[in-house]
C-alpha cells in the first residue's frame, strides 16, 4: 500500500503507475495558479479508487471543481481552516448529474464527509461521517 502524500508540483508525480483513467493530477491539484504554491497535489491511491469508483457507478464524467488545496489557496477562497482540501477531497459539479444519485453512489462507496451545495457535492474520506449542506442549497437537496 502507498501512502498519502504531499507532492509539492504535481507534474514532478511519476505518471508510470497512474492508475486512474478517469482522472488526472492536473485536475485534482491546487489551483492557486502559482500564487501560494507550485501546483501542490496530495496524492491518496485509497481516495481515487473510491473516486474511480464512483466515477464508473455514475456512467459518465464527474468534474472536479476543486482538489487538494495549499493553505494560501484555502484562505483565498474561503476554506475552512481544517479543511479536508488541505488534504485529498473533491467538489464535483452536478451539472449532467442526478444528485441524489451522486449522493448515494459516494456514500455507498465509502465517501464519509459529504457537502451538499446547489451546483456541487463536496466529498472526503474523514474519520468521523458529517453531512452539511453550503448556504441556501438545503431546497436543491429536498425530495
Amino acid at each position: 500500500m502507498i501512502a498519502s502524500m504531499l507532492i509539492a508540483h504535481f507534474p514532478d508525480l511519476d505518471l508510470a503507475s497512474w492508475r486512474w483513467p478517469h482522472f488526472t493530477p492536473r485536475e485534482l491539484a491546487c489551483r492557486c495558479g502559482g500564487r501560494f504554491c507550485a501546483g501542490a497535489y496530495w496524492h491518496d491511491p485509497d481516495f481515487l479508487d473510491v473516486l474511480e469508483a464512483l466515477r464508473s457507478a455514475m456512467g459518465r464524467p464527474l468534474v472536479v471543481n476543486s482538489g487538494h488545496r495549499c493553505e494560501g489557496w484555502n484562505a483565498a477562497v474561503g476554506g475552512a481552516a481544517q479543511s479536508m482540501h488541505l488534504t485529498i477531497a473533491v467538489d464535483l459539479a452536478l451539472a449532467g448529474h442526478d444528485r441524489f444519485a451522486l449522493l448515494n453512489a459516494g456514500e455507498r462507496l465509502g465517501f464519509t464527509g459529504v457537502g451538499l451545495a446547489k451546483t456541487f457535492i463536496h466529498l472526503d474520506r474523514r474519520a468521523k461521517p458529517a453531512r452539511w449542506y453550503y448556504k441556501g442549497s438545503t431546497r436543491s437537496w429536498q425530495i
